[in-house]
Parts: structure tokens; C-alpha cells; sequence
């Protein structure tokens, strides 16, 4: 059995609803994609360059990706913190998981706004 602490009635409530929202957000922004993906047919870089040209383009798929990176970071944590008891090796994942998902978000910031 597991010794935690409960700190009230909304243990955890947080995150769930993180989740909830992110995942809300990831399928409407997979729906619209494929919808443009349907509709403009991109077969050469330059339609994905005129695809991303729009800045609401390049916004909402940095979104995407933060929420992609935010819920990945919450299910990882939890497996973490549920299935690895060293406490060391456990803060070490931790903070390889939070270096790991920054330089990914990093990476898709150059990428999509590359000169």
C-alpha cells in the first residue's frame, strides 16, 4: 500500500483536467490539419512553406506541440513517480524527462520559425 499524503479532496484534480484540455486541443488541431492536408495537397516544400507562411499556422502548431510536450511530461512523471522508488534515481529522471521535452519544444521553435 502507498504512503502518500493527501493533501485534500482535489488530489490530482489538476493535472486530470491539464490532460483533458491538451488532449481536447491535440485532436482539434489534428482534425484541422487534416482538413488542410486534404484540401491544399501538399506535394512540394513550396506549399508547406505557404502553408506555414500564416502566422496563425505557425502559432497553433507551437500549441500543439507545447500541449503534446506538457501532456507527455504529466504521464511520464506519473509513471515515474508510481513505478521508480529510489528517490535519486526518480528526481534524475525527472529532470532528464523536463530537459528532454525543453529542448524538444526548443526544436520546433527553430523549426518553425527558421529564417
Amino acid at each position: 500500500m502507498a504512503n502518500r499524503i493527501f493533501v485534500g479532496a482535489h488530489y490530482g484534480l489538476k493535472d486530470w483536467i491539464i490532460q483533458r484540455v491538451t488532449a481536447v486541443y491535440m485532436a482539434l488541431y489534428t482534425l484541422a490539419a487534416w482538413g488542410v492536408l486534404l484540401t491544399q495537397r501538399p506535394l512540394g516544400h513550396e506549399t508547406w512553406q505557404k502553408i506555414f507562411a500564416c502566422g496563425l499556422t505557425r502559432y497553433a502548431t507551437f500549441i500543439f506541440a507545447l500541449c503534446l510536450f506538457y501532456h507527455a511530461w504529466i504521464g511520464v512523471r506519473d509513471i515515474w513517480m508510481d513505478y521508480v522508488k529510489p528517490t535519486g534515481l526518480r528526481l534524475a529522471l525527472h529532470a532528464l524527462t523536463v530537459l528532454v521535452l525543453a529542448g524538444y519544444a526548443g526544436w520546433v521553435a527553430a523549426i518553425l520559425w527558421r529564417l
